[in-house]
């Protein structure tokens, strides 16, 4: 028996090597590690801008989509809406994979819904579809050091220090997001939000 449930999995991030590794990519790092796992091959999506990667987590389990936009982040809305109503998701089965500043670097929340906190791929998306009511892994990269711009932090590369554990988050933000499509929020949240 196989579950007819899909799932949109967006990683948000910036197109192109030059921000492969920024602060502000990390939803891009889980989503591909989420697409190793599903042994899946980034292609592009018909709706124009977006890459996708369909698979199951395990034998009979929900369908996955994971959607990378191909857009800056602040135009992040468009072609994950676009997405959603090709695949017939609504938002409460998306989860969006996004950096967050409140929260220390190696750590992570998930949540259901909430405002955008000042983050232009929130708010975009929170824009397109007119709620902000979706999920949320939001992985932790901390405040910037001293006087540096926010602005500025979010798109610089991650520490030397920092990329040496970079990985062990990416796996964990890639296993909540597994925790939360097969076993519920609650249960997720005891397991990840500690």
């Amino acid at each position: 028996m196989t579950s007819d449930e899909v799932w949109l999995v967006v990683g948000l991030g910036n197109p192109g090597p030059a921000y492969a590794g920024h602060r502000h990519n990390i939803g891009y790092l889980v989503n591909d590690e989420l697409a190793r796992r599903l042994g899946g091959t980034w292609k592009s999506h018909k709706t124009g801008r977006a890459d996708v990667v369909e698979g199951r987590l395990r034998m009979g389990g929900p369908r996955l989509v994971l959607g990378r936009p191909r857009t800056y982040m602040n135009e992040t809305g468009g072609p994950v809406k676009a997405l959603a109503t090709f695949y017939k998701v609504q938002p409460d089965h998306i989860v969006v994979i996004h950096d967050e500043l409140d929260i220390p670097f190696d750590t992570m929340r998930v949540k259901l819904g909430g405002g955008d906190n000042g983050h232009n791929g929130l708010k975009s998306l929170r824009a397109s579809f007119g709620t902000g009511d979706f999920y949320r892994v939001r992985v932790g990269i901390g405040r910037p050091p001293g006087r540096q711009d926010v602005a500025d932090f979010v798109l610089t590369n991650y520490t030397a220090a920092e990329r040496k554990v970079l990985q062990f988050g990416v796996d964990a933000a890639a296993d909540a997001v597994e925790s939360l499509v097969e076993d519920g929020l609650e249960k997720t949240q005891q397991r990840f939000n500690s």
